[in-house]
């Protein structure tokens, strides 16, 4: 649950939002398999706040439906990612599989410094990911590339989750993690062409780099089984991001708050 460029935000704020761990009939905890530390499938509604644009140091709200489902502790949906689970190890603990996830872009319109150009459109990202549970929290490890063609670039994500309070009143998880996006993935989302051009905003190629997120999420009893989630993150920009004209500032915030009723 963390995440980034504002598609991968985006996404990252969906995926904190609906995630949750798989039924608790599973042969082991997984509260912290996924950001929010739940045990059910859910649905509901939440509102997230993110950067406009890439880069941008204004914000939108984005209301979105939450809707989480297991089906036999194989194949998952958790709002905007997909997929199923390969191989197992004997305990569980290790898991590998494989996703699909939508990425939100951005109306230029909306952004200062990116008005006048080309709209950056949804994409579809997939590939194989890999979940490693262990007494001290849970490794998440993620390939993914953009099979829409979009930008036809490439991401990878390693990610840290640690349950940090496991309470009747209180689920808190802490995250952190860090993204490496390749140049046509940069490049989509920060870089100017030759057609976006104006006298204050250069072309500019973006290179591949590192991201750096951290960040809290949980969740907490509502009405009868309802329960309330909510998290805070925060983005670190990677060079190539940070340099290009589009950008404002290189720390990105995100915070959301969801309902949920399970089922």
């Amino acid at each position: 649950m963390i995440t980034h460029t504002l598609s991968r935000t985006a996404a990252s704020l969906a995926i904190s939002l609906f995630s949750a761990a798989v039924a608790a009939e599973s042969r082991v905890d997984r509260q912290t398999e996924t950001a929010v530390p739940r045990a059910q499938n859910l649905y509901g509604i939440g509102v997230g706040v993110l950067p406009r644009t890439s880069g941008s140091d204004e914000y939108r709200a984005l209301v979105l439906p939450i809707v989480n489902a297991n089906y036999g502790d194989r194949f998952f949906v958790n709002a905007l990612q997909a997929g199923a689970w390969l191989l197992d190890s004997d305990d569980q603990r290790l898991r590998f599989g494989l996703s699909a996830e939508a990425k939100f872009g951005w109306d230029a319109s909306k952004g200062d410094r990116t008005r006048g150009m080309h709209d950056r459109d949804f994409s579809i990202f997939v590939g194989p990911l890999l979940r490693w549970q262990t007494d001290y929290g849970t490794i998440n490890a993620q390939w993914t590339t953009d099979a829409s063609g979009n930008s036809n670039g490439q991401q990878v994500q390693l990610q840290y989750i640690k349950s940090l309070i496991r309470a009747p009143q209180l689920r808190l998880n802490g995250v952190v993690g860090a993204t490496w996006n390749s140049q046509k993935f940069n490049d989509y989302y920060f870089g100017v062409r030759t057609s976006e051009v104006t006298a204050n905003r250069p072309f500019y190629r973006a290179g591949s780099g590192v991201e750096w997120q951290a960040g809290v999420n949980g969740m907490m009893p509502a009405f009868k089984d309802h329960s309330l989630l909510f998290g805070a993150f925060i983005t670190r920009l990677s060079k190539e991001q940070n340099d290009s004209p589009i950008t404002e500032t290189r720390i990105q915030p995100m915070a959301y708050v969801g309902y949920s009723i399970p089922f």
